[in-house]
């Protein structure tokens, strides 16, 4: 299956950057061993892979076509970088990930909400995860919740990973960001007291991604509907 993105740029230049800066957590994380310079190595990879993204964008200029077939095979290159970092970060303990229909089995079921038709899907390449979400609404409120399998993939965790560090705290007059616990899973949590939108997100066995997300009352109903997610049986899925 080969993605094909339509988009301008600037969200060209975040995405490889976003990439690169996972690669590089990951790199970190491999201390003075043979999985670091194997995490290097990658991380030169992901950085050509990520030059050549931009290049092609570049030179594609108002070509949307071109400069997005162009972006693709460079993103399959980076993915492919990106890949052998994780397996260096994580001592190749990436696993498959289980079906979008098993991950549905946890959504939560909210008293007073109406539940839209969940949505799935499984890709295998170049990155391999499953994924399951579906959309509540009650009155006014309208909120997503979405549960990723990343199989123990570094490539989806890294970018989580300064979030989820406990007392991570940053507060404006718009609203805050901050890690939190959800029993035992950590997470970190987003909220515009202004628009009234916010984001829980937390990781549950060091694989499951899990994000709650929307326009609500109040902060505390993310919370509130976070906390019916089946998690439990998140936790036994193999």
């Amino acid at each position: 299956m080969t993605a094909v993105f339509l988009m301008g740029d600037s969200n060209m230049r975040r995405v490889w950057m976003v990439a690169v800066a996972a690669v590089l957590a990951v790199s970190v994380a491999c201390g003075k061993s043979e999985a670091e310079r194997q995490a290097e190595e990658a991380r030169k990879q992901a950085e050509a892979a990520a030059a050549a993204a931009q290049k092609a964008a570049d030179e594609a200029g108002s070509d949307l076509a071109k400069g997005a077939e162009g972006f693709a095979k460079a993103m399959e290159g980076m993915a492919g970088a990106l890949a052998g970092a994780a397996n260096a970060a994580n001592g190749g303990k990436a696993v498959d990930p289980v079906s979008f229909r098993d991950l549905q089995t946890a959504l939560p079921t909210l008293s007073g909400w109406t539940q839209g038709k969940p949505k799935g899907e499984r890709m295998t390449s170049p990155v391999s995860f499953s994924q399951s979400e579906a959309n509540y609404t009650s009155g006014e409120q309208d909120v997503d919740v979405k549960i990723v399998d990343s199989g123990f993939n570094q490539i989806l965790l890294a970018p989580w990973t300064m979030f989820l560090a406990a007392g991570y705290e940053k507060e404006t007059e718009e609203g805050y960001e901050k890690s939190f616990k959800l029993g035992e899973y950590p997470g970190f949590e987003k909220w515009d007291s202004e628009d009234k939108r916010g984001e829980l997100n937390f990781v549950v066995a060091q694989r499951f991604l899990v994000s709650v997300e929307g326009k609500v009352d109040d902060a505390k109903v993310l919370r509130e509907i976070a906390e019916k997610v089946d998690t439990a049986k998140l936790a036994a899925l193999k």
